[in-house]
């Protein structure tokens, strides 16, 4: 049972939404244990490792010998900025499904953010298994990096060679609709998803916040959906990234949503300390999920870039 949170505060306009500084939330309460703090901290170091790896690299999966062009891949196809923000949302969403035993699955929708979803399907030794050939182990590792956006490997999106992926992500912007979609007469299943800000702006993302005026509480699951602001899409700044944040509030209250709000630091260890208030805001969502689960709730959160 989750305790000591609060129900969520107004945010007021001053308070800008930055990736920088401190992290603050609009759910306050209890952090994690530290040592369990230090092992999910380590884990989501491990992944945003696995992230950059993809990304850029070809050979020398671990730098075990200085960096060198040749190691570099020759073209680069592949969002960092919703990697960090998805990883931290999995894995803390992960952790409350095995506390918790729950049905529940999470739909990645920013474009070309697949190195986020397949991070962790390789640390829980999902990919391995589907594919042996990217066993976990120095020559496994190096195959998965090289063939992130290669050519002869996979995509950037979470293609359907990604275990479990039933939505490819990107700018077409189904995100939202095939998150509701899949709890539709599934009154057990909760799914968790995430939204580029990018992604956001297409006309099929912007329609579909409405879905939730279709759930049904007693024989449809909830949707907990995740805008995830790094300000940015493929080459411009994002408009929900730039509009003021009583603005950006008024707007999901509109839509019917309860929006709870946290920002995370830049991406850095020393942020290890500051990391409770986000997730206790998720955590605050997955218990009113529980109680309401026809009414989804709403979290911001800008990634550190």
């Amino acid at each position: 049972m989750i305790t000591a949170a609060k129900a969520p505060t107004t945010v007021y306009e001053d308070e800008s939404l930055s990736a920088y500084g401190p992290a603050r939330a609009t759910i306050q309460g209890t952090p994690l244990a530290p040592d369990e703090l230090r092992k999910t901290d380590a884990y989501w170091q491990a992944s945003l490792y696995l992230c950059l790896g993809m990304l850029y690299l070809r050979n020398n999966p671990l730098l075990r010998e200085p960096l060198t062009l040749e190691h570099i891949k020759p073209r680069l196809l592949g969002h960092w900025g919703s990697d960090a923000g998805q990883c931290f949302t999995y894995i803390h969403f992960n952790r409350l499904i095995n506390k918790y035993d729950l049905n529940a699955i999470y739909i990645s929708g920013p474009g070309h953010g697949a190195p986020a979803v397949l991070s962790q399907a390789y640390l829980e030794g999902t990919y391995s298994e589907m594919y042996p050939d990217m066993r976990e182990d120095l020559v496994g590792m190096q195959r998965f990096f090289k063939q992130f956006s290669f050519p002869g490997g996979i995509g950037s999106h979470a293609t359907p060679e990604t275990p479990g992926s039933i939505h490819e992500g990107g700018e077409l912007g189904y995100s939202i609709s095939h998150a509701f979609g899949s709890v539709f007469d599934h009154p057990d299943l909760i799914t968790l998803v995430m939204v580029g800000d990018g992604e956001a702006e297409t006309g099929p993302l912007a329609t579909s916040w409405h879905s939730n005026k279709f759930l049904n509480p007693i024989t449809d699951g909830a949707v907990l959906p995740v805008l995830h602001l790094n300000g940015y899409k493929i080459n411009n700044p994002t408009i929900l990234a730039r509009i003021s944040h009583a603005e950006l509030e008024a707007l999901f209250v509109g839509y019917g949503y309860i929006p709870l709000t946290s920002w995370r630091a830049a991406i850095q260890r020393a942020c290890i300390r500051r990391w409770p208030p986000p997730w206790n805001t998720v955590s605050w969502r997955f218990a009113s999920s529980r109680k309401r689960p026809g009414r989804p709730v709403r979290l911001t959160a800008p990634a550190g870039r």
